[in-house]
């Protein structure tokens, strides 16, 4: 089966340090090449690759900000769909412009909805709803008018991330330094519950992070390291008491709360959007109410057994289930287009 799969140009595939999406192309990339499947990656220039590497733009235009994301984006898009009938399967993670293109070809297309960054695009995936396969990464994250194939929540690679049964007596805070992550209330959780937090991710929102998040940080109580590449990730990600993950949006899926499982480290999350999905309260972490009930449940945290945190990973958010579970759904494809 020849599958050409459609990643964001955003990053790299896989990316240096932050692309979640681009992160999750790559694994499923990699797994379906070991799997004998003929995959085209239309990615970046400077991604890598088993498959067969097809790329019009040199580098991701959040590494490049000559780049201009919209003429690049057209172009990326294009170039796959002027090579459409070359392939049996179109799989698409580039959000809904891609949709936009898939009048022009008989080849089937399947879409990951890796979330929704406003409603104002849902009218587009309603106008191919009849057309176009549709995989949810979670069932929080359905919406209502919308039919969808599966399911299929994100795997990742367990050799990357090692397993610490001990940790050491910080907090983590490992995401997008942005409102919506919660980067200001781990700081306050943290404090409150007098322990140092390590704040790990890019800046999204350089004015949020300026006003809120700067004036804490002190490389003391509150320690900012940056955006880390995979072999740091694990180390900080393990050593750590707890990750604090206090969503202030449904967030789709939430990478970093398996990738911290994974490591033997607890989360402590809102009870929003997904995390219902993947935390089990009591098991391999907590769903706190709010900020208060938040505090509470770090001083419990002890109680989890970090060897069912990595556990729950192996049993439900390995690479080779989240690819197992695409191949079926290829299947599924090519049975109803026959």
């Amino acid at each position: 089966m020849r599958i050409a799969m459609l990643s964001p140009i955003a990053w790299r595939t896989p990316p240096h340090h932050y692309g979640p999406w681009e992160s999750v192309v790559s694994l499923l990339t990699e797994g379906l090449v070991v799997r004998g499947y003929n995959v085209t990656l239309f990615a970046t220039g400077d991604s890598e690759t088993t498959g067969t590497l097809h790329a019009v733009c040199p580098q991701g235009y959040e590494e490049d900000r000559s780049v201009n994301a919209k003429v690049w984006e057209s172009l990326h898009i294009s170039e796959l769909f002027d090579h459409a009938d070359e392939f049996d399967i179109i799989h698409n993670h580039f959000d809904f412009l891609p949709l936009t293109y898939t009048g022009l070809t008989t080849t089937p297309v399947i879409t990951t909805i890796h979330g929704f960054s406003s409603l104002d695009i849902l009218p587009v995936y309603k106008k191919y709803n009849d057309t176009v396969f549709y995989v949810s990464i979670s069932d929080s994250d359905r919406a209502p008018e919308l039919d969808y194939v599966r399911t299929i929540h994100h795997g990742i690679n367990l050799d990357q991330f090692d397993f610490q049964p001990e940790p050491d007596d910080y907090l983590l805070f490992f995401g997008r330094i942005h409102p919506d992550k919660g980067a200001l209330e781990a700081i306050e959780i943290a404090k409150a519950c007098d322990k140092p937090l390590i704040m790990a991710g890019i800046i999204q929102d350089e004015a949020y992070y300026r006003d809120y998040i700067k004036p804490h940080v002190d490389n003391q109580r509150v320690t900012y390291i940056g955006s880390i590449g995979t072999v740091q990730r694990s180390m900080v990600l393990g050593k750590a008491l707890a990750l604090l993950h206090p969503i202030q949006f449904d967030e789709p899926f939430g990478l970093s709360v398996i990738e911290s499982m994974a490591c033997g480290t607890p989360v402590i999350a809102f009870n929003r959007g997904s995390m219902p999905e993947i935390i089990e309260h009591g098991k391999n972490g907590f769903l706190a109410t709010d900020y208060y009930d938040a505090i509470k449940l770090v001083n419990q945290i002890k109680s989890i057994n970090r060897a069912d945190c990595r556990q729950t990973v192996i049993d439900r958010f390995t690479v080779d289930k989240m690819v197992e579970q695409y191949c079926e759904v290829y299947s599924l494809m090519t049975e109803k287009v026959l």
